[in-house]
């Protein structure tokens, strides 16, 4: 057992206020789960039926190695438990969604508005052609048309795919052709940092060559200087002009795909991971409900972007589904000053705050005088998501945001489970850097490479070992890249996490075991950033490694190796710098790049990023018996 292990055997921890367990929907962790696991699948019988069905389901469960139909027979519409049903039960007159631009202009949705306006979407939708099955592709800031055109496209049975829209053209072109999307939603600016930023000519760059593109719905929300060309484009707008305001929801099978969201991989392709209807809702609603344990009065706000798995977790379907107010902001949490996010929560009364270890490192170097400076006492619960909360991170935020009261909810989970896997559950002791126990629903464990468990203090390979009803069922286009996940250890979902658990079973994340860094909570594949440098005439080969960063956990560092008859340069560096940022976005570009001759391989080719990593943080090598030399 390391030293380091050794030392997280013994961390200390925190014990909420008994209230908080005595009031949670949950209830009492322990017996919540031990009730699981007499019966997996009563417990997911009963979340299910929480949502609304519009046929009940034959089977709970059909599992057939590495397949899993959950649902079986069962149809719903995953709009109906988001809108209609809270109509019926008394919440039309409740705020749905609550939205602050960048400038403090302001917008509210009642449950009544936000269903009448994605009704009269989805039938202007239908009216251009969309049908059930085809994919619409998003590309838009975070504003209230992005939630009511990503609802309307689940309301007619169309496959929604969003594209984050911080990327570039090269990287949403891609996305676009591998979905095959029929229709492009966009806006003409998105506004971050006092900054205008022109999204729909990124749009016009990555539809040529698309050839399944029929339609681009363009969000003017400045006055366009260009005409919208007429014979493709479309204003979003205009497209209402006369639709009718009611849209009966499509009756979708259990198991008919909802969305699918890109993210990267460990080869060059980002992979398309394809969610269904019927588990996807049972997961973010029961997770929505009884992790964040979500309250008729209560406000939450997820700071994450739609363009990422939590954005459409939490933000879009889990609380809405479970009736919740839902605040969001285009706002970024330094600009115009590091206290904005903190004025947002005073102003708006947010009661359940999620956001990123990234965003509480830079609060950190900011100082606390900023989150001081207002009255936080709204907040009831402060949770983390996209990367561990180290422990000095926890200790701030518990502290400085939390007033020492405040659960702390850090969750782990990938875009692949579609929900909360790992968290520390309401009312149980908070251990700095521990995600936390699994949920209950979910089998976790910590295994070697022939999935032995490993005993407490020894690290190894996070796994799920059982099927769960929000799990990806496929990769789109390419089935063999997820059974990957389920080959690596059989029986076991294999996470690519590397983690380690205490003699409680609290789970800490330890990073990545494959080609993954995680930059501000956002995956990267080394591939899909090697590619973007490759690309320019200058590189032979690159390789690219995460590095700490004090802020965003890791950052990107390149080593390159120049084709013949270029020289390193600085100038060399900043083009390159701009050719990832103009190929992938801004989030990839590289920290720092190193001009090297040669790269470590294996005697087969396969360039050694590990030992790059080792020899950046001088550390010990491992085994370089497959080194080339």
């Amino acid at each position: 057992m390391s030293e380091d292990f050794e030392v997280i055997l013994h961390t200390k921890s925190y014990l909420p206020d008994p209230e908080y367990k005595a009031q949670s929907h949950l209830g009492d962790y322990h017996n919540a789960y031990q009730e699981f696991l007499k019966n997996p699948e009563g417990f997911w019988d009963r979340m299910a039926r929480e949502i609304e069905w519009m046929k009940p389901w034959d089977k709970v469960l059909e599992w057939d190695y590495p397949y899993a139909r959950w649902f079986s027979g069962g149809t719903l519409n995953i709009t109906t438990s988001c809108l209609d049903r809270h109509i019926k039960a008394g919440r039309r007159n409740k705020l749905a969604l609550i939205w602050r631009g960048e400038d403090g202009e302001e917008r509210v949705y009642t449950y009544r508005q936000l269903h009448r306006d994605v009704m009269r979407f989805a039938n202007a939708l239908k009216r251009l052609g969309v049908k059930k099955g085809d994919r619409i592709c998003f590309y838009m800031p975070l504003v209230p048309e992005h939630i009511i055109a990503l609802l309307a496209c689940a309301r007619i049975g169309a496959v929604h795919s969003i594209v984050y829209a911080g990327f570039g053209a090269e990287a949403l072109h891609a996305r676009i052709r591998d979905a095959e999307a029929k229709v492009v939603i966009t806006a003409d600016v998105g506004k971050r940092r006092g900054k205008v930023i022109s999204l729909r000519s990124i749009v016009d760059d990555a539809i040529r060559n698309t050839p399944s593109v029929e339609k681009v719905i363009v969000l003017c929300r400045e006055k366009c200087s260009v005409e919208l060309y007429s014979e493709m484009e479309e204003d979003f707008y205009s497209l209402l002009d006369g639709v009718e305001t009611d849209c009966p929801p499509e009756e979708m099978d259990a198991e008919d795909p909802l969305f699918i969201l890109y993210t990267s991989g460990t080869t060059g392709m980002p992979k398309g991971i394809v969610h269904t209807c019927g588990g996807y809702a049972t997961g973010v609603h029961y997770t929505a409900r009884y992790i964040f344990d979500l309250k008729e009065n209560d406000v939450l706000w997820c700071t994450a972007d739609t363009g990422w798995i939590t954005g459409h977790s939490y933000i879009v379907y889990g609380p809405l589904s479970a009736g919740a107010t839902v605040v969001i902001t285009e706002t970024t949490p330094d600009w115009p000053d590091p206290g904005i996010w903190w004025s947002i929560i005073e102003e708006l009364g947010v009661t359940i705050f999620y956001t990123a270890p990234t965003a509480i490192r830079m609060f950190m170097r900011v100082g606390e005088e900023w989150p001081n400076k207002y009255n936080l006492d709204s907040l009831r619960i402060i949770g983390s998501v996209g990367e561990p909360l180290n422990p000095e991170a926890f200790e701030w935020y518990y502290r400085v945001i939390g007033k020492n009261r405040i659960p702390v909810l850090d969750t782990w989970w990938q875009t692949e489970t579609g929900m909360h896997m790992i968290t520390t559950p309401l009312g149980e002791p908070m251990k700095p850097g521990f995600a936390g126990l699994p949920v209950p629903g979910i089998e976790v464990d910590v295994v070697d490479k022939d999935g032995n468990s490993m005993p407490p203090g020894q690290g190894g390979l996070l796994v799920i070992k059982k099927p769960w009803p929000s799990m990806m069922r496929t990769v789109y286009r390419n089935d063999e890249r997820y059974r990957k996940y389920w080959n690596q250890i059989r029986n076991y979902y294999t996470a690519g996490d590397l983690a380690v658990k205490d003699n409680d079973g609290y789970i800490m994340i330890l990073g990545r075991s494959d080609d993954i860094i995680i930059v501000a909570g956002h995956n990267l594949g080394t591939a899909e950033v090697e590619s973007a440098l490759v690309e320019h005439e200058a590189v032979a080969e690159a390789a690219v490694i995460g590095v700490p960063d004090e802020i965003k956990g890791q950052a990107v560092k390149a080593f390159v190796i120049l084709v013949k008859g270029y020289e390193p340069s600085q100038k060399l560096v900043s083009e390159l710098t701009y050719h990832v940022r103009m190929s992938i976005g801004p989030i990839a570009m590289p920290a720092s790049i190193e001009f090297v001759d040669s790269l470590p391989r294996t005697r087969s080719g396969k360039i050694m990023r590990r030992i790059l990593k080792a020899k950046e943080m001088n550390m010990d090598l491992g085994d370089t018996s497959t080194l080339e030399e």
